[in-house]
C-alpha cells in the first residue's frame, strides 16, 4: 500500500454484479476500480498489467474458475490479494480457494457496506471470513485430504500461553483491535502476538491462523 486509493480489479462472468459494485466503489475516495474480468483467464491477464492492490474474485466464471486464478495470481510476483466473493451453495468449493491463497472470502448478499469494509480489511493485509461461511468452510477444510503432506499445527511447539490466546481469538474472528481489548493489552501488542504465530506455523496470513485455531482444537465448529 502507497497511502493512495486501494485499486481493485473486479472479477465476474455477471455484468450486473461488476456494475454495481463498480458503481457503489465511484463514492467511495479511498477505493478506485482499475479494471475488470469477465473470466478467471482475463483476471490473471489484467493483474500483470495494472498490478491491483486487491481482486475481488467470483469462483465460478467460464473457462478458467476463480480458484484457478487465485491460484496463477498468487504464484506470480505481483503483491495482489484476493478477496473471493462467493454465494452460500458454493461453500464446498471455498477451500479450494483458500488453498490457493485467498486472504477473505464474503458473499454476494451481505450489505455492501461490509463487502467494502472487507476489501479494506483484506488490502491493508489482514484477512477475513464472512461469517455465514466459516462453520462450512472450516468443516470441509479440515476434513479434506491434501495433495502433499503438511505439517499439522497441532505438532507446533514454542507457542507461548498468551499465543494461544491469541490464537483462540483469532479462530473466533476477532480483529487485532478486539483481541487487545478482550485481553487488556495494547493494539500493537496484539498485532505483534499475531505476527509471531504467522511465524511459528508457517501461516500466510490471518485464514490461516483461523484453520490453525480449529485444527489445535482451540476453537470448536459451531452447531
Amino acid at each position: 500500500m502507497t497511502g493512495g486509493p486501494v485499486r481493485v480489479l473486479l472479477a465476474d462472468d455477471q455484468p450486473l454484479v461488476r456494475s454495481g459494485l463498480r458503481v457503489i466503489m465511484a463514492d467511495q475516495p479511498d477505493l478506485v476500480v482499475v479494471g475488470e474480468a469477465a473470466t478467471g483467464a482475463e483476471a490473471v491477464q489484467l493483474v500483470s498489467e495494472v498490478s491491483p492492490d486487491v481482486v475481488v474474485m467470483d469462483i465460478r466464471m467460464p473457462g478458467m474458475d476463480g480458484i484457478e486464478a487465485t491460484r496463477l495470481i498468487m504464484a506470480g510476483p505481483a503483491t495482489t490479494r484476493v478477496l473471493v466473493l462467493t454465494t452460500f451453495d458454493e461453500d464446498d468449493h471455498v477451500y479450494g480457494a483458500l488453498r490457493a491463497g485467498a486472504s477473505g472470502f464474503v458473499v454476494k448478499d451481505m450489505a455492501l457496506d461490509d463487502i467494502l469494509g472487507a476489501i479494506r480489511v483484506v488490502a491493508a493485509g489482514d484477512a477475513l471470513i464472512a461469517p455465514g461461511v466459516t462453520r462450512r468452510l472450516i468443516a470441509d477444510f479440515i476434513g479434506r485430504p491434501v495433495a502433499a503432506p503438511e505439517r499439522s499445527p497441532r505438532q507446533v511447539v514454542g507457542i507461548t500461553a498468551r499465543e494461544r490466546e491469541v490464537l483462540t481469538l483469532v479462530g473466533r474472528g476477532r480483529s487485532n483491535t478486539e483481541i487487545a481489548e478482550d485481553l487488556f493489552i495494547t493494539v500493537a501488542t496484539a498485532k505483534s502476538h499475531v505476527s509471531r504465530l504467522l511465524t511459528k506455523l508457517g501461516a500466510r496470513d490471518r485464514v490461516q491462523l483461523v484453520i490453525a485455531a480449529y485444527e489445535m482444537g482451540l476453537v470448536t465448529l459451531p452447531h
